[in-house]
């Protein structure tokens, strides 16, 4: 092949640097100032799509090959010493300056940056129905980075097919081949994208195959930009219209909910329009603002923008725990613009430019070790902590719910779980993936306690709300001759609310079903929701128990809903500490669901009813501590922990009214 595979424009372009700074800026001044997501990653992907499709064809064209080992070595190059440096930083101040609480997610999300699979890690924990109420990371915003990793393993791929098909099949029309080959990858990825947006927002928001389709966009741009022709003024035009649609993205749309979906298209259409402007030199383009010299220098540090913003934007949040203003925020954007030129200078320029590649190579090796060593450290620290406090938990000093009404005479301990374990003190059915997840809705049984010659099956059904009473159901049982059915689902209440079309319709009906075979002598389940007033939602919770009480006969235990709060209360508890995150528990509307539930209670003589409020307040104050047990995981969910100990409330409960029925 001694002609070039296809004619591409390989110059610099100065706009697209200035693009690239513009996306970085919009996607730090959104997340500092608005907590909202800007659109300027997608813009990323789409320039990144137009130059390494560039940078691959240019390759062939000058080598007559595509190898490997050269394409993915100039890639670590660029890449790995800032991701390197960075995580390394964030590691050192995580042990000093973040909530041990998310220590331990922190130590995973930096693994999977390190090796470029944080959208993965992140996809996985944003659909599971509690991780998804944890605190954010310093890191998470390398999600992004790991899919652009990713996309150019599979353009390497996609083009060495290419490469492989002209050659075998003589092919002629290579640019008509090209652009079938990516069109097929653009249709097919913006199809699914659009479906698994539709119904999976943040797996959709995450994965690879749901984001290929926007780097393919700016892969078309690059191979059919030389054909597409605009006059000057039409250029000017496009190309402000692209600079200002592009800032408006985030005003316009909630792009953390409705992205990567056919909304998408329009900050990448911006995109778009400022590329195939630079295409004109007009005296009042954007062009001469994008490709300025400040413009220009500021986009050869765009990657380092973007990834020290939020490391610098968490660690403040998590210390000062306020949103920064106009100062502050000012300084982190600043902040981030000189750190990204040290780090382009010292760390990242001196192993990109090396001709020695032993010398590259040794260096990233040596960063990449600090980092492993750094997360053992850490990892082994956290460890000796935990060992440290579990050897001082014994029943007197950690009664939990027990001492809400009697709190005299309970010596003050350092809190259990300890916050590096809160988060991960789950309930069993959720740690044995007995519950069920949104995605599905088929039915999951965890089946517990005496599994044969038993005297009575208690069932707990419905929600989180329900599932996290699994462990003060079990503790209540472990002496008793019963077995125990975990039938959940995230986020889906036991309830008569949901359409026979709905997969949470589907999965009541699936456990209606269930029930009306099964051996069950109890049903304990979730009754009202504390977080609304609306008495319709309770009203079909209660509906639901009673129907299974009338029509299969069995007993049922109405648990009252916990109070649930606005805000992280182990967030605020670890950062705000005791007395400021008692205050805020106190000055909210904590249980919305008071009126209904007297009345129910007042009325309703068919269900046994247990309203467990007193036992997450003392002397008439709701707390985040009772008897040395944090109660919260999050902002609603109780730690397993606290659960077991309601054991003794819930066995003389259950005792009570299995009585009347064996």
């Amino acid at each position: 092949m001694n002609t070039p595979l296809i004619n591409v424009e390989s110059k610099f372009r100065p706009e697209i640097e200035g693009l690239r700074v513009v996306a970085a800026l919009l996607v730090a001044v959104y997340h500092i100032w608005f907590n909202r997501v800007s659109g300027g990653v997608d813009v990323f992907f789409v320039i990144s799509g137009f130059l390494i499709t560039t940078s691959i064809i240019s390759t062939i064209n000058r080598t007559r090959e595509f190898r490997f080992w050269p394409y993915v070595k100039k890639l670590m190059k660029r890449l790995l010493p800032s991701v390197f440096f960075i995580l390394a930083i964030v590691l050192i101040l995580s042990w000093f300056l973040l909530p041990r609480s998310i220590l331990d997610k922190t130590i995973h999300e930096v693994f999977a940056s390190m090796f470029f699979y944080q959208n993965w890690q992140l996809a996985f924990s944003s659909t599971d129905y509690l991780d998804s109420t944890q605190m954010k990371t310093p890191v998470e915003h390398f999600w992004a980075l790991s899919i652009q990793g990713q996309f150019y393993i599979i353009w390497f791929l996609i083009f060495t097919l290419i490469l492989f098909s002209i050659r075998k099949y003589k092919v002629t029309r290579i640019k008509a081949l090209i652009n079938t080959v990516l069109g097929i990858l653009f249709v097919s990825s913006f199809i699914y994208s659009v479906y698994l947006t539709s119904v999976n927002q943040p797996w959709a928001y995450f994965i690879t195959m749901t984001r290929v389709w926007e780097f393919t966009l700016g892969s078309l741009l690059c191979i059919n930009l030389p054909s597409i022709k605009v006059n000057k003024y039409t250029a000017s035009m496009l190309g402000w219209l692209g600079i200002i649609g592009l800032i408006l993205t985030g005003i316009v749309f909630n792009v953390s909910e409705m992205f990567p979906g056919y909304i998408a298209l329009w900050p990448m259409t911006c995109a778009l329009f400022i590329v195939l402007s630079g295409t004109h030199d007009t005296k009042y383009g954007v062009k001469r603002f994008l490709g300025s010299t400040v413009m220009v220098r500021l986009g050869g540090i765009a990657f380092g923008i973007y990834l020290w913003h939020w490391v610098l934007l968490e660690f403040y949040r998590y210390n000062v725990q306020e949103t920064p203003g106009f100062i502050v925020g000012t300084l982190i954007i600043i902040s981030s613009i000189a750190l990204s030129f040290m780090m382009t200078k010292y760390i990242e320029e001196p192993i990109r430019s090396s001709k020695d590649s032993k010398f590259s190579f040794k260096r990233l090796g040596v960063m990449g070790s600090v980092n492993v060593l750094l997360i053992g450290s850490i990892l082994i620290g956290s460890n000796i902590d935990q060992n440290r406090l579990e050897n001082k938990i014994t029943d007197k000093n950690y009664p939990g719910a027990l001492a809400a009404k009697n709190p005299e005479g309970i010596p003050d301990q350092e809190p259990i779980p300890s916050f590096s374990e809160v988060f991960n003190d789950l309930p069993q059915a959720h740690l044995d993936g007995s519950n069920q997840e949104l995605d599905d809705s088929d039915l999951k049984i965890g089946e517990y306690g005496k599994t044969k010659n038993y005297d009575a099956t208690i069932a707990l059904i419905g929600s989180s709300h329900s599932e996290h009473w699994l462990g003060a159901i079990l503790e209540a049982t472990k002496d008793e001759n019963y077995r125990v059915l975990s039938l959940t689902r995230s986020g889906t209440r036991f309830s008569t609310g949901y359409s026979d079309n709905d997969l949470k319709g589907i999965w009541n009906n699936n456990v209606k079903e269930y029930l009306k075979q099964a051996d069950v002598d109890l049903i304990v389940a979730q009754a009202t929701a504390s977080d609304t007033s609306t008495n319709k939602i309770q009203q079909q919770m209660v509906g639901q128990l009673q129907s299974v009480k009338d029509e299969y006969g069995i007993e049922v235990l109405a648990i009252r809903d916990g109070p649930r709060y606005s805000f992280n209360v182990l967030e605020s508890l670890e950062t705000g500490g005791l007395e400021q995150t008692i205050k805020r528990m106190n000055s909210e509307d904590n249980q919305k669901d008071e009126s209904f539930w007297r009345q129910f209670e007042n009325n309703n003589e068919s269900l046994n009813k247990i309203d467990l409020t007193d036992y997450f307040r003392v002397n008439g104050q709701f707390h985040p501590v009772i008897g040395n047990i944090i109660i919260y995981r999050d902002n609603r969910h109780l730690t397993n922990t606290y659960s077991e100990s309601f054991g003794p409330i819930f066995e003389e409960k259950i005792n009570q009214i299995l009585k009347n029925v064996l």
